[in-house]
């Protein structure tokens, strides 16, 4: 008699409650963000600016690059019209360095060394804003081979620059995305870059920055590929890139 009870009083619970449950379970659903991407506007031009790159030497096992950079000034805090919510570095503009696609090293001054571990090693240098955003013309970049060169550098690249490393607070509310593209064009009917972020898709057609919203906090995945108006990879070196960070 007292288990009869007890089920009764729980069927009667269960009546009254699992309409409420439910409603909780949409609403926590519905609150869930959604990852997106829309494009960064308002961020300074530099049409004018310019970096080029002496030959590299070699100083106690170290090559030493000496760049030239003109109409673009590096350590100082780029100025925008627009409030960018981007992660930004304190230490101004600087040059982003990226080594056979790795992750890049930023260098606040035109003369730096570096310690390459690999026997070929192809160098690409862009001028970047404070906030990480290349700067997108044909001369802001340098493409080089440093050691055996038996890369063709005539290819098709798509190089990877952001996001990178561990984000903290607010800088984990919008994320950079932006990426560098060397003699190739994307567009509707012709190449393209494909974003993979946490598994949700993007076909971007247009090389411009932007922003990521909507991200979880733990580890971010993300795959760059550049394709071909048909959606194929294109077979070229360092393509495509993979790449983790951290949202904390």
């Amino acid at each position: 008699m007292g288990a009869f009870f007890l089920f009764n009083i729980y069927i009667y619970t269960m009546k009254k409650y699992t309409p409420l449950l439910l409603v909780l379970f949409i609403a926590s659903c519905s609150t869930k963000s959604e990852i997106t991407i829309t494009k960064v506007l308002g961020s300074p031009e530099y049409p004018n600016a310019k970096i080029s790159l002496d030959e590299p030497t070699i100083v106690d096992d170290d090559y030493e690059f000496i760049f030239n950079v003109s109409d673009y000034e590096l350590g100082i805090q780029t100025l925008t019209d627009f409030d960018y919510n981007l992660a930004n570095s304190g230490k101004g503009q600087h040059i982003h360095f990226i080594v056979n696609n790795g992750p890049y090293s930023a260098h606040y001054e035109n003369i730096f060394s570096k310690k390459l571990k690999d026997s070929s090693n192809v160098i690409l240098a862009f001028l970047s804003r404070s906030y990480h955003e290349s700067v997108k013309n044909k001369n802001a970049f340098v493409l080089t081979q440093v050691g055996e060169k038996n890369i063709d550098l005539n290819n098709e690249f798509l190089f990877y620059s952001r996001p990178k490393g561990t984000y903290k607070g607010v800088d984990t509310e919008k994320l950079l995305l932006d990426f560098y593209l060397v003699n190739t064009e994307i567009s509707a009917n012709g190449n393209k870059v494909r974003a993979t972020i946490q598994d949700k898709e993007f076909i971007i057609e247009e090389w411009a920055p932007y922003y990521i919203e909507g991200l979880p906090k733990g580890e971010i995945k993300i795959k760059l590929e550049l394709i071909d108006a048909s959606g194929n990879l294109i077979e070229s070196p360092f393509n495509p890139s993979d790449r983790t960070v951290i949202l904390e």
